[in-house]
């Protein structure tokens, strides 16, 4: 496992803690997130801010990962986000792409049914 692959596995597994401030740790300054086909949000503080907004009515989650592979500064990870809410729970199926600079992410661009993931919302 490269670094850079190792590094989004440990993002992937902070999630379950559910903590903003130390997600948007592993972005770099100027990272960007991307949840297609929502507007990209950059800058680490912008990020911060807008996962506290996002995971705000979660209780739980645990990303189950099934495909996770890497080459040089690309990674790309699959994966099932099982994620428990105030508003209904919601088994969402993610394709993420990763391109890292000096251990960071500079991009992550998250690949997902928003159909699926507002429905749950909405039960």
């Amino acid at each position: 496992m490269n670094d850079n692959v190792a590094i989004v596995n440990a993002f992937i597994q902070a999630w379950k803690r559910l903590d903003p401030v130390e997600l948007a740790s592993y972005f770099h300054e100027t990272g960007c997130y991307h949840n297609i086909p929502a507007k990209p949000v950059t800058g680490r503080a912008a990020v911060q801010q807008f996962i506290t907004g996002f995971i705000k009515p979660w209780t739980q989650t645990d990303w189950e990962i099934l495909t996770l592979i890497g080459e040089g500064d690309v990674v790309v990870c699959e994966r099932i986000d099982r994620t428990q809410t105030q508003n209904g729970d919601v088994d969402l199926p993610c394709c993420g792409v990763f391109l890292m600079e000096d251990g960071k992410i500079k991009l992550w661009r998250d690949y997902f049914d928003m159909g699926t993931y507002v429905s749950a919302m909405s039960g």
